[in-house]
């Protein structure tokens, strides 16, 4: 028996629910086998996995690349049909240039250790990239702090200070409790009392649950995670893995 088709019957008797069975997986004919048959087909897989094993370890590989690859179809299809809430909402904050070619979006968790590994990386790519423009979407998903240091940004964005308090936040190393974010607050020159109003606000609350229901409908499962043309990338990346996606957006772009 031919190699794929072996690798497709090991995959599918594994795996296939029983309305599909691994015969039709492979060949893509016909309905369910009898009893007798999966016997057969089991007994001629034993005998080539004890003549070969890495079959098994072949269709198992098969599978993972084949959920990678449809995994990222239904991002690139998410980033499509979110284009708007994603790239041109007009209450979303923005570092480099606002007028830039090249959009990345950064969803992120100012108790995230990862994001705060990140931020230096996206610094330098944009003092780099004059023509990026890079938005912002806070996403606490770590817990209460997460939750009050998000609806503090937002609040701050209020008095045109956004950047100054992300900035402060992403470079901390204690946890963004209310005294903490009033400290910060107050060297930057916030107005406390409004801010503390400010991050009551339902529609601070409204914003952070489309951010939460936007990462959803992305199928986003943690933080950093970046939105560079039609591609997610999930977790930190270095500076040159940033860089090349941000060409690789600028061309498809013609830019």
């Amino acid at each position: 028996m031919k190699r794929p088709i072996l690798l497709a019957l090991a995959a599918g008797l594994a795996f296939a629910p029983p309305a599909f069975p691994p015969l039709a997986l492979a060949q893509g004919t016909g309905p369910g086998f009898s009893p007798e048959q999966r016997r057969e087909i089991v007994e001629v897989l034993r005998d080539a996995l004890k003549q070969d094993p890495s079959i098994l370890r072949d269709a198992l590989m098969a599978l993972e690349q084949a959920e990678t690859t449809a995994k990222a179809e239904a991002q690139r299809a998410g980033i499509a049909a979110q284009a708007a809430a994603l790239f041109r909402n007009p209450d979303d904050p923005v570092k480099g240039n606002p007028q830039g070619a090249v959009t990345v979006v950064e969803f992120f968790d100012a108790r995230c250790g990862y994001c705060k590994q990140m931020e230096p990386v996206v610094n330098q790519m944009l003092r780099r990239q004059k023509d990026v423009r890079l938005v912002l979407k806070d996403l606490p998903i770590l817990g209460p702090n997460s939750l009050l240091a998000s609806r503090a940004l937002l609040a701050a964005q209020r008095q045109g200070k956004y950047a100054e308090l992300h900035d402060a936040l992403m470079k901390l190393r204690e946890d963004p409790a209310e005294p903490v974010l009033k400290r910060e607050a107050e060297r930057l020159g916030l107005d406390w009392a409004r801010l503390r109003r400010d991050m009551d606000d339902p529609a601070v609350a409204r914003r952070l649950q489309e951010n939460t229901k936007l990462a959803g409908a992305l199928r986003i499962e943690g933080t950093p995670a970046l939105v560079i043309g039609d591609t997610l990338v999930p977790g930190a990346v270095d500076l040159a893995t940033l860089e090349r996606l941000v060409a690789e957006a600028r061309e498809k772009r013609g830019g």
